[in-house]
Parts: C-alpha cells; structure tokens; sequence
C-alpha cells in the first residue's frame, strides 16, 4: 500500500492552510492509502547549524523531532507539504523542517551515496498567502520547494495556492475545496498541476 506524509507547516490547526491540506487528503483517501498527517508544530525541530556532522556521517547530529520525520520521509511515497507564506517564503517553522534535510542532500552529494533514486515518488506543496492576489506572490516559497523535493527525490508535480485568505478564507471557497478534492482524488495519475486561486 502506498504511503502518504502529509506535514502541516502552518503554526494554526484548523485554519487556511490546514484545511487546505484536509481537503486534499480527504481526496485522497478515496484511494485507500495510507495516510499520515503531522503537525509541524506538534514536533520540537531544531534549526540546522551548518555544523557539517552530515556532511561525513551522512546523519544529522541533532535528535529531536525530526527522526520522525526522517523516518516517514523513508517510507512514503507521496510528500505533501503545506505551509503559509510570510515574507514571500515559506514560513519560519516549515523552513526549519526544509532546512533540517541538508542530510541528505550530504548523503547524495558530499558521501556520494543514494537515496531513494529508483523511486517514483511524488511532492506537492500547497500554501496560502492572506494578500491579494499578485502573479510573484509565492515565487521564493517555489524555489524553496524545488531544492526540497529534490533533496528528498521526489518528483514535484504540483502547486496549489490561495491568494487573499484575509478577506477571503479557504472555509468559505467551495471551489477550493472542490478543487483540492479532485485532485487528491487523482493524485496516482496526477503528472502536473499549478493552481493559482
């Protein structure tokens, strides 16, 4: 059975980005994966510190709330990450995550080892951002997001953000959550996607 992470970067349950996901995974589950969500927040993640430990071990020196991370990223088959931006990026709590798997780009590229390179795997991000909508409005999250997927080798097929959640929430867009529904729904054919609501 394939198995889906779902980490809900936001530091707010119930709110924009955490429905969003919800949404999603509840698509999702339409086709009987396995699927589980944690919450960022929920998890004590230090901030990576450069310090290089990885860069020989092929480990991170840190052990914290990450080795459960690190496992899930193991096994799944399907990575969602949902986070909001601040400041044209994903917010604080979810980069520390991104910031953290600086081991295995090390595995990959300082021990010239692999890591999960015959795999099919796929990464999805979903983000909300409470400005109106502007056309660069989630670039620097995009970037993040690329190297991310890349380090953990995963493909990734897909964006879906929401623009205006300050005057506009996602519990009150219907077509959000539609779309967020159908494809999940998909999610096994799904190749590519980039939604801009």
């Amino acid at each position: 059975m394939k198995r889906v992470l779902a980490l809900m970067g936001s530091p707010r349950k119930g709110k924009n980005t955490d429905k969003m996901l919800d949404y999603f995974l509840e698509g999702i589950g339409e086709n009987n994966l396995e699927i589980n969500k944690i919450y960022l927040r929920d998890k004590d993640i230090g901030h990576c510190t450069g310090c290089d430990y990885c860069g020989k071990t092929g480990t991170c020196v840190k052990k914290d709330g990450m080795d459960d991370i690190y496992s899930e990223f193991d096994h799944s088959d399907i990575i969602i990450l949902a986070a909001p931006v601040y400041f044209n990026s994903i917010n604080s709590m979810a980069k520390a995550m991104v910031d953290r798997c600086q081991k295995y780009w090390s595995v990959k590229y300082s021990l010239k080892g692999e890591y999960k390179n015959t795999e099919d795997r796929k990464g999805i991000f979903l983000s909300s951002g409470g400005a109106i909508l502007e056309h660069d409005q989630f670039n620097g999250s995009i970037a993040v997001m690329d190297y991310f997927f890349r380090a953990i080798n995963a493909n990734y097929i897909g964006n879906y953000f929401v623009s205006n959640t300050d005057n506009h929430p996602v519990f009150d867009r219907e077509d959000v959550k539609k779309e967020l529904y159908d494809i999940g729904k998909n999610i096994l054919k799904q190749k590519d996607f980039y939604i801009h609501s």
